[in-house]
Order: structure tokens, then sequence, then C-alpha cells
């Protein structure tokens, strides 16, 4: 069960938080922390985040919403599961990086909200629909 969520997840995750940084908040992000950014970003780095990260979800998230049937708990734990991991990075950088902004940190923190939230349910409703 853990790989077959995984693979669904993954995709969603990166498709949504690509179009989010890619597109959506791009220019909101390098107006605020552009000097903290590379020019060229660490794919290695990146694809390890977006793998542990969605093993988090699915051990901590997706796992139990399946074995309880409950499209609800997929979305409301994944969102909680979001806030924290996104609160974890964006609070300790507003407490010990230079030019981190308020804004920035209540702006991520509501994506990373939404964003596993969304991966979640729609997780959970790909995986009720395929079997």
């Amino acid at each position: 069960m853990f790989f077959k969520l995984f693979f669904i997840a993954l995709p969603l995750f990166l498709a949504l938080d690509m179009t989010w940084l890619g597109f959506l908040a791009r220019d909101y992000y390098r107006s605020q922390i552009g000097s903290l950014l590379k020019d060229q970003v660490n794919w290695v780095a990146a694809l390890v985040f977006y793998a542990i990260y969605i093993s988090g979800l699915v051990t901590f998230v997706l796992i139990p919403a399946v074995t309880k049937h409950s499209w609800q708990s997929a979305l409301l734990m994944g969102a909680f599961f979001g806030f924290v991991a996104y609160a974890t990075y964006d609070l300790t950088n507003l407490a010990v990086a230079k030019n981190w902004t308020l804004s920035v940190t209540l702006v991520d923190l509501a994506w990373g909200t939404v964003l596993a939230g969304t991966v979640s349910v729609l997780t959970y409703w790909i995986a009720a629909r395929i079997g």
C-alpha cells in the first residue's frame, strides 16, 4: 500500500508545488527573499526532500486515512501535516535567517497547509477509485 500511495501522491505534489513555485508565486518569493535564492535549483536536494516529505505524508496521513476509509481524515491530517512541516522550515528561517520576512512565513505556511491537504485528499480519492 505504501508504494501505491507514494506513487500517486508524488506526481500530484510535484505538479502543484512546481506550479506554485515556478509560476504563481515565483515573483512574490523573488521580491521577498530573492537575495537568498540560488540561480540554479539543486535538483538532487529537492528530489530527496520530496521523497522524504511524501514518505511522511504516506506514513502518517494516507495509510491511516485509507485504513479508516476516511477522506476527511486525509484532508484534515494532511493539512495539519503540511502546517507542521512548513512551520518547522518557515519559523526556523524567521528565527535565524537574515531577510526572511513574516510575510513569507505566513504565505508559505498557508501554501504548505493547502498543498498537503489537497494532495492527501486527491491521493485518497484516486487510491479508492483504482482499488
